[in-house]
């Protein structure tokens, strides 16, 4: 998957960075390209996050089917009085490979692995769709030979060894290193939702059969901030949505510290949507960013991107049996906070060299006059 999935999100970054501006292109530049990469990949994520809800409502239905609901419920119940909820879950979990014995003897929680066959028809299910997937773009997508913008890309020819050559080159750029702890935040925060929040707090709390279900909301939210994030854009500006985003993602990370977790599904359903909200929001504005901020050179910018991302995924997989959900949930914070600071400097950076350019160019029209 590994494999596979790094080339897969950098030609996909690529292809709706170059498509954005060929359409912008076609429309005499009526609409910025800017605005345009932000919209494309606002409708991708849209389509990808309902896929992402089809998923998990599948996953769901493949685990919970045939269980038995006054049974599911009697086993609930019964690990409640013998584990304390608000106090083991949620920002107090730990790995059970590193919980004390008298945690790790709890056995009443659900969280067994579920059977073979049952995993089985989930592998047989997902990889039927990937075929589908694949045939489909095989089919159906043009190649980037048709949109030739002086890209400095393999599309253009450039051979493979040259094109890791300038993805290295790339990280000498002082806005590839500055969008490099913002890139490693949204790794990291994907990660802790798909891997510690389903255990910490859903599966810990509910059971393991629950992940999927609670992970609909995480889809739906995520899949109506794609949607809606390009319209807010262009009517508040880049800088203040991000700025906003942080603000509210801290938020969240803060409750979620505070929180003491609960057997009531409503509460986790909230949280995680909110969690897909933020998670919408950064993907889509960073993902736009790279290919806004390096036209031309967009597989290199989108191989880092992808690079930085992984990084920061790899470390958060790492450190989850090693490390306590609030210790988790802290690290998170500060590398998020590390990172808006860096895209705020780029942005600070820009605005000058705007200012600079603008002000030449009425020092040229008074020397004209």
């Amino acid at each position: 998957v590994g494999f596979g999935g790094g080339p897969l999100w950098c030609a996909k970054c690529t292809y709706l960075s170059v498509i954005a501006e060929a359409f912008s292109v076609i429309k005499q530049r009526k609409v910025k390209a800017d605005y345009l990469i932000v919209k494309f990949f606002g409708l991708f994520f849209v389509f990808y996050q309902l896929a992402q809800v089809l998923g998990n409502l599948i996953s769901f239905s493949v685990l919970s089917y045939g269980q038995d609901d006054s049974a599911s419920h009697l086993n609930s119940t019964t690990a409640y009085s013998v584990v304390n909820i608000s106090e083991t879950c949620g920002a107090n979990y730990i790995a059970p490979v590193d919980r004390q014995k008298s945690l790790a003897n709890d056995t009443n929680l659900d969280l067994h692995r579920p059977d073979a066959t049952r995993l089985n028809v989930l592998t047989g299910i997902f990889l039927a769709c990937m075929a589908i997937a694949s045939l489909s773009v095989a089919v159906g997508v043009d190649s980037l030979k048709r949109y030739n913008l002086g890209r400095t890309g393999s599309g253009s020819g450039i051979s493979g060894v040259k094109m890791l050559v300038i993805t290295v080159k790339q990280l000498a750029n002082k806005y590839q290193i500055l969008l490099l702890p913002i890139t490693m935040f949204i790794g990291v925060e994907q990660a802790f939702i798909a891997v510690d929040f389903t255990a910490s707090f859903v599966a810990c709390g509910l059971g393991i059969s629950y992940i999927g279900y609670a992970m609909i909301s995480f889809g739906l939210a995520n899949a109506f901030a794609a949607a809606v994030t390009p319209y807010i854009t262009k009517l508040i500006g880049r800088f203040p949505m991000i700025l906003a985003t942080a603000v509210f993602h801290c938020a969240l990370i803060v409750f979620m510290l505070l929180w003491k977790p609960t057997d009531q599904y409503y509460a986790y359903s909230i949280i995680v949507a909110c969690w897909g909200l933020a998670d919408g929001i950064w993907l889509i504005q960073i993902n736009a960013l790279s290919g806004i901020l390096f036209p031309g050179n967009e597989e290199a910018a989108f191989s880092n991107f992808r690079l930085w991302e992984a990084t920061g995924s790899v470390i958060m997989y790492a450190t989850s049996p090693i490390l306590s959900t609030f210790t988790k949930l802290v690290c998170i914070l500060c590398v998020m906070v590390v990172g808006t600071i860096g895209y705020a400097s780029i942005e600070v950076m820009e605005y000058r060299i705007k200012r600079g350019a603008a002000g030449k160019r009425f020092e040229i029209i008074q020397q004209t006059s």
